[in-house]
């Protein structure tokens, strides 16, 4: 220090800080010091220490779904698309999980109310007051017994948003104004309009060269006549009866069961079959077995008369 400082003047050293060019340099690094590493540009960066944070014991609760999203996972649950029936989506949820309980409580599945509810969305949308209506309505008057309930409704779901008043009463009475006694059998026409659906077919098989007491005793004998479309079933099969088979309406008055058998892969073929070998069945022979008991029927025919009724082979 006193070689740095010889040509100055005792006072000057007190205060070296007032004369910077007289505070000692500090010493060059050896050539084999290690080089310090460059710095990084930390403009726009970040380079602090991240703070630790402790987690919590137990993870946090994510909110609950709005009452839309609820309503729209509850219906998917059931395997109904909200979509198909739109009045289900103004219902509270706590109505739709109501009449969902009140299925329950008559005993139907889960998979039950699942298969229901898809066929016919509208019963959701039923309170369980209205559903509890139409069930008593078919327990005490159209004659169910509570043990075939559930495979009525199964059946027919559309029988419990039909009204009472309305539609279920009308065509219960209709049905037993015909001479159908056990409605019950046939409860899946209950929810059919008799002004729309039961009195065109009794129309139409009049206007078909039966009369009005024919009409009614097909109905009778085969209530099922009502379920078929006049432009897809009975009115083709009728002119396949009449002009290809050459039959006669006392046939199919004697047989309406015809008309449950399918055109293209029953009375067609079977048909063609008598033809080419030359033998004529009666209806209930010719469209009641099944295949293999048709074939050895067939064969057992060739060459022979028809069987009379009181035969095995007529049935």
């Amino acid at each position: 220090m006193e070689e740095l400082f010889l040509f100055y003047p005792s006072s000057t050293l007190r205060h070296p800080s007032k004369f910077p060019f007289l505070v000692p340099r500090t010493p060059k690094p050896s050539q084999n010091a290690p080089r310090p590493r460059p710095s990084l540009p930390t403009r726009g960066l970040s380079l602090s220490v991240p703070t630790l944070v402790s987690l919590p014991e137990k993870p946090p609760k994510f909110s609950s779904l709005s009452p839309a999203a609820e309503k729209l996972v509850f219906l998917e649950s059931l395997g109904i698309d909200p979509f198909s029936y739109r009045p289900i989506l103004s219902i509270p949820l706590s109505d739709l999980k109501s009449t969902v309980d009140f299925l329950l409580s008559l005993s139907f599945s889960s998979p039950e109310i699942r298969r229901i509810a898809g066929m016919c969305p509208e019963i959701l949308a039923s309170s369980p007051s209205d559903l509890a209506h139409a069930i008593t309505f078919l327990l005490r008057e159209a004659g169910v017994a509570g043990r075939d309930l559930r495979h009525v409704i199964n059946r027919r779901p559309r029988l419990l948003v039909s009204s009472v008043a309305g539609r279920l009463r009308p065509t219960l009475y209709f049905l037993q104004m015909l001479g159908i006694s056990h409605v019950a059998r046939h409860t899946d026409l209950l929810s059919c309009s008799v002004e729309e659906k039961l009195i065109p077919r009794l129309e139409f098989l009049e206007r078909s060269g039966f009369s009005s007491r024919e009409a009614r005793a097909m109905v009778r004998r085969f209530p099922q006549l009502f379920c078929y479309s006049i432009e897809e079933n009975l009115r083709p099969k009728l002119r396949f009866l009449l002009e290809k088979m050459e039959r006669g309406l006392e046939e199919v008055r004697e047989f309406p069961q015809y008309f449950s058998f399918s055109l293209e892969k029953r009375i067609r073929p079977r048909h063609i079959a008598c033809v080419e070998k030359k033998v004529v069945l009666m209806l209930p022979a010719l469209l009641r077995p099944k295949d293999e008991e048709f074939a050895y029927r067939l064969e057992v025919c060739v060459s022979s008369s028809p069987p009379m009724r009181c035969s095995p082979l007529f049935q």
